[in-house]
């Protein structure tokens, strides 16, 4: 023990913490800092109480607890314990405790002095767990303002030292062990994208047993995985001691993967991350590595956390290469290309980015605090993620609008579990069945706990009838949830028979969910997301189910868990959340509101029909929104409302601009409104918006934009503000007989775009110069128009000529009289 090479800057450590309450400690993998730390602060002065050892990983807690007793000649639960939450080994004489993480914040949270507690470690801090910088950010607060004499010490082999530093405080020191540097080669077996994870890991533990000695330590990114190579193994590798190592094994096999083989046989130990850090496995001198990392991620537009694979960082490599050689010289093997590794992350991103942060929220309300910016965080948790776990707490009850955690949120904020699940084991215990929704809440976290079925109550059901140590741990365990919930439940009914899918939905009845094809592969649920199942699943044949588990992307995340409902379960226990609601769609075809009575559970439609009298102002408020949504040009304008339009935004009239329009369109267009828009009276529809000018708007259209040119023959003319080449009129050539000067209009005045045409309407020509066409091109049409329109004038010079549209017989008839 004392060749560890941690034994060379213990001393700088205890005399740093003698002088200091904080301590960052950087030593390699095998340095021996998990095992060696702990036990040496126990004589120190100013540690009269209990060290806590936080550990990332159960299994590696517990492991962790029995080297250090195993090292004192005692067995775990004497002097060292450990406590995990399903196995605990601790008693009076305990000085030293090994917890997970999740713990940690537990009790940090119910005895925020930490009594009896001189010191906190959290080991393998690098790793970022959201408990981790959670309790981390705590134990500062709560030395800070509570407890001077804490000791904080941040372990680690592959953190940014100086960042920890900072944030336990200023000259807080760094201490770094240069550890045992046994050799250690690596072999890139480089991939092959078309194999199977399961085939590529096959041959290259195949290949590390040919050509190495040793036990061989293969890490892949999950249990299926691990099951399918080590099927694979059973039948090339006969010879060898197989045995997985993952967070479902039981106890004891977790002991056979850490331990040598009593009987000298070579192991090939399939892991997952859990044996990245912290854990020394015996006899291990070889590592497979697929370089691939399976982690938890909040999918906030699918409101689940899913499982998502990725390539493994480079740190998180070094860490797993690191495992060969921790006990004499190793080999790594991975199954990536060298030069596709620089490629890699340099680490994993840090939970608190990534994950859902409502455990977290309610924590630290419960805590007392409504800021989370105001904690001490390495990386500040997102503020959308707050934001959103705000609203989902809000929703459960557990904090109220201003943040401030309720009486609910306190209750089950005292379960360890996430909110949701704690709020379905509070309201089921109202109801006499919190004993099943304990079970059903660690049926959610404890993967493969009554066997892999996507049914949650056949899971259930195969669960009460398992004999293994850890079932009767996993009840155990579900048994204080559920007494500890009527602890905190007054008047709580007794044995009430609750279906399994009404208790999940009792803690998130957003995700309450209705078949929508016949084959049940295609979900809706009632927070509006869809989601995909197998159809071989049991629930698939079943109308109604609530989901307990779902990976994949917002749109169609494949359920993996999840207990069916009958319609009529429904209408019982959900009828509460059943609404009758007027709903309100535009068709299309018809151009009208369509309005129809329907029965809701959220997003999800039970029973639909007409609505003969909607709400008229809830019609009005709704063509009103589409008008906004889609514009203007949805509003039946007649033409001289679309001609009063276009003079106003030709002058600049800011009252009948779209934008002013749009911003006041609940009172001009609003009392106009029936169910259909192209029913608007145009008549009423133009006084309205003429309403809209002042007396200087009015004055000021008239002036720069009039709305027609009176020619000399005494006809009318709209001018068209439209026109591409500016504002223009359409006038018959005689009407502008006896005219010598261009028309203009506007201020400053501006010539009049003329469109001429012939008696019968016809296009001759476009000019802004009269008196120049006069004496120019009028030439050429008058001769033109002569032999078209002979009974027409057609004078030499029309600029002398008096105005009028009549042949020439009546007009010298006129003129006789």
């Amino acid at each position: 023990m004392n060749g560890l090479p941690i034994h060379a800057v213990l001393d700088d450590l205890l005399h740093a913490l003698r002088a200091q309450t904080g301590a960052v400690l950087i030593a390699p993998p095998g340095a021996g800092k998990t095992t060696a730390v702990a036990p040496a602060l126990l004589a120190e002065p100013w540690c009269g109480g209990t060290v806590i050892l936080l550990s990332p990983r159960r299994v590696a807690a517990r492991a962790a607890a029995e080297r250090m007793a195993e090292q004192l000649g005692e067995k775990a639960g004497e002097t060292i314990g450990y406590v995990t939450r399903l196995d605990t080994r601790r008693s009076a004489r305990t000085r030293v405790v090994v917890m997970t993480e999740a713990i940690f914040v537990s009790t940090i949270l119910s005895d925020p002095e930490l009594a009896g507690v001189s010191a906190v470690l959290f080991d393998e801090a690098h790793e970022r767990h959201l408990d981790s910088d959670l309790g981390l950010a705590l134990a500062i607060e709560c030395r800070d303002v509570l407890r001077e004499d804490l000791r904080l010490v941040v372990m680690s082999a592959t953190i940014d030292g100086s960042r920890f530093a900072r944030l336990l405080g200023e000259g807080t020191p760094v201490v770094e062990s240069a550890g045992k540097a046994w050799p250690l080669a690596v072999r890139w077996l480089g991939s092959a994208p078309g194999q199977r994870i399961e085939d590529a890991m096959t041959s290259a533990v195949l290949t590390a047993w040919r050509e190495q000695e040793g036990d061989v330590l293969a890490f892949l990114p999950g249990v299926r995985e691990i099951e399918r190579v080590a099927e694979r193994l059973a039948d090339r590798l006969p010879q060898a001691l197989v045995l997985p190592l993952h967070g479902q094994c039981e106890p004891a096999a977790q002991r056979a993967a850490i331990r040598r083989d009593p009987e000298g046989r070579r192991r090939v130990v399939l892991a997952t991350a859990i044996a990245e850090t912290s854990l020394t496995l015996d006899g291990v001198s070889v590592v497979v590595d697929a370089g691939l990392s399976r982690r938890a991620e909040y999918d906030k537009a699918a409101g689940v956390t899913r499982l998502a694979t990725h390539r493994a960082s480079q740190a998180s490599a070094a860490q797993r290469a690191g495992r060969a050689a921790r006990q004499g010289p190793g080999v790594a093997y991975r199954l990536w290309e060298e030069a596709a590794h620089a490629g890699r992350p340099a680490f994993d991103p840090p939970e608190i980015t990534t994950s859902d942060l409502a455990p977290l929220t309610l924590s630290l309300a419960q805590w007392g605090n409504t800021d989370p910016a105001a904690m001490a965080w390495l990386d500040p948790p997102p503020a959308p993620a707050l934001e959103a776990a705000r609203r989902e707490l809000e929703a459960l009850g557990a904090l109220d609008d201003a943040g401030r955690i309720t009486d609910f949120g306190g209750k089950a904020a005292s379960l360890p579990m996430d909110p949701a699940q704690a709020a379905m084991i509070l309201r089921a215990t109202e109801r006499g069945a919190g004993d099943i929704a304990a079970k059903l809440a660690l049926l959610l976290q404890e993967r493969g706990l009554g066997g892999r079925s996507d049914d949650l109550a056949q899971r259930l059901s195969r669960w009460n009838g398992e004999r293994s140590s850890r079932a009767e741990a996993s009840r155990k365990l579900a048994a204080g949830w559920a007494k500890r919930a009527r602890s905190l439940v007054s008047g709580a009914a007794l044995g009430e028979v609750v279906p399994a899918g009404v208790l999940l939905a009792l803690g998130r009845p957003d995700m309450v969910a209705r078949r929508r094809d016949a084959s049940g592969e295609t979900w809706l649920s009632a927070g509006g997301r869809g989601y995909v199942l197998d159809p071989a699943s049991p629930l698939a044949a079943r109308e109604w189910l609530v989901i307990g588990d779902a990976q994949g992307q917002a749109k169609g995340a494949r359920i993996l868990s999840g207990a069916s409902l009958e319609p009529s379960e429904v209408e019982q226990w959900l009828g509460d959340r059943i609404e009758r609601r007027s709903v309100l769609r535009w068709n299309d075809s018809e151009g009208r509101v369509e309005a129809r009575l329907e029965r809701r559970l959220g997003a999800i439609t039970l029973a639909s029909g007409p609505d003969p009298a909607p709400d008229p102002d809830a019609v009005s408020a709704f063509l009103l929104a589409r008008v906004r949504e889609k514009g203007l040009a949805l509003v039946p304008f007649g033409k001289s409302s679309l001609s009063l339009l276009r003079r106003a935004r030709y002058a600049g009239i800011a009252a009948l601009s779209e934008e002013a329009l749009l911003a006041d369109i609940d009172v001009w267009l609003g009392a106009l409104l029936g169910r259909r828009l192209d029913a608007v009276d145009k008549g009423a529809l133009h006084e309205a918006l003429r309403g809209r000018l002042s007396w200087e708007d009015q004055q000021a259209l008239e002036k720069l934009a009039p709305a027609e040119f009176r020619s000399p023959a005494g006809t009318s003319h709209a001018i068209d503000y439209e026109d591409e080449g500016g504002p223009s009129v359409d006038v018959r050539v005689q009407a502008l007989f006896g005219l010598d000067r261009h028309p203009t209009f506007g201020q400053p005045p501006q010539p009049l775009l003329l469109k001429l045409t012939s008696p019968a309407g016809r296009p001759i020509q476009t000019t802004r110069d009269l008196p120049g066409f006069w004496r120019g091109s009028w030439r050429d049409v008058q001769r033109d128009m002569k032999g078209r329109y002979p009974r027409h004038r057609w004078p030499d010079a029309p600029w002398a000529e008096d105005p009028s549209l009549k042949t020439r017989n009546a007009f010298e008839a006129s003129k006789g009289k």
